[in-house]
């Protein structure tokens, strides 16, 4: 970990459980530099190498966009972390496989935030490319807003100006950006998967992440939306962890009336849920699930960071974060 990494998270430490707003000023940094701003693109991660063009696939939008701002990659999962981190052992394995150095060397979010620090940028945009505001973009809040809370006993020593979230894909909870509208928007770049669907014949179904931790109702309410965008296209989705499970939709299928089903991961990455369980040989992946009851089934191995107006999603949530708190990006 780089030296300015670790004072200011022993700064932090210090400034919380002390509260004393001028601990970070005696850890030797130097004032913030006005004006000057990131893009860090906070991702779940995966540790599929094939699925990683879909991160690289939101950056190079991202980066794009946005040519003259410095954008930064973290990974919000803790245990796909640890997994790059031991792959860094053998990194020329890796990188030529074409894993950029910043999958195989990512780091967490204080890190990244940190290292910008040191680099002398003191206004943050921090953007989840999450499907929506659960567990891991509520726990990536909590670091971003603690990091901001940062105050001390002169305000020239302060380590940021700003450090600001944007909105998952298909929003958060807040009346500011009413989360139907990204809604609106994320199910307008599926007309690809709807007509793919059409052109087949098939059911279109969808796998989603969920959580057991959260309300998934959003699901429900895309599946609303996509049947009423694209009604030639019978669509369900499910999830992995939480409702609606496969079990909870399966004898719903029937209504459909048709024999193929096209099945998608409702996911950024085709990662390892996408490859396990919506599309693996086991017994209880989807795919082997739907099998059995007679569905001819279509996988498609591929992640909506992939999709190119998906992923505009995030470049727009950039803008608007900016505009909001009067951040300028080049």
């Amino acid at each position: 970990m780089k030296r300015g990494v670790t004072t200011l998270i022993v700064s932090l430490v210090l400034a919380i459980s002390l509260g004393l707003g001028s601990a970070l000023a005696s850890g030797g940094m130097s004032p913030a530099k006005q004006g000057k701003t990131a893009i860090v693109l906070a991702s779940f991660g995966t540790t599929v190498p094939s699925a990683v063009k879909a991160i690289t696939n939101i950056s190079d939008k991202v980066r794009a966009a946005y040519p003259d701002t410095e954008v930064r990659l973290t990974f919000t999962s803790n245990i796909i972390r640890s997994v790059w981190k031991k792959r860094q052992a053998e990194p020329q394995k890796w990188l030529d496989q074409g894993i950029p150095k910043e999958v195989l060397y990512v780091e967490n979010i204080i890190a990244t935030i940190g290292d910008l620090r040191e680099d002398g940028y003191s206004d943050i945009i921090v953007q989840p490319t999450h499907m929506f505001f659960m567990e891991q973009s509520h726990d990536l809040m909590q670091y971003i807003n603690g990091l901001a809370s940062i105050r001390t006993m002169k305000d020239k020593w302060r380590p940021f100006n700003s450090i600001v979230m944007g909105r998952p894909a298909l929003g958060m909870p807040g009346d500011r950006y009413e989360y139907h509208h990204d809604v609106d928007a994320a199910v307008a770049t599926l007309a690809g998967d709807a007509e793919a669907a059409r052109k087949a014949g098939a059911t279109l179904v969808y796998m989603g992440h969920g959580n057991e931790h959260w309300s998934t109702g959003i699901y429900a309410e895309v599946q609303k939306k996509m049947r009423a965008a694209y009604p030639e296209v019978t669509t369900y989705f499910g999830v992995v962890e939480g409702m609606p499970a496969l079990d909870d939709f399966m004898g719903h299928l029937k209504h459909a009336k048709s024999e193929k089903i096209l099945l998608k991961p409702f996911m950024i990455v085709a990662g390892d849920h996408a490859t396990n369980d919506m599309a693996g040989p086991e017994d209880d992946s989807w795919k082997s699930s739907l099998t059995k009851e007679g569905y001819q089934v279509e996988t498609v191995l591929e992640g909506l960071g992939s999709n190119d107006a998906f992923a505009q999603l995030f470049v727009d949530h950039i803008r608007d974060a900016a505009k909001d708190h009067g951040l300028v990006l080049k």
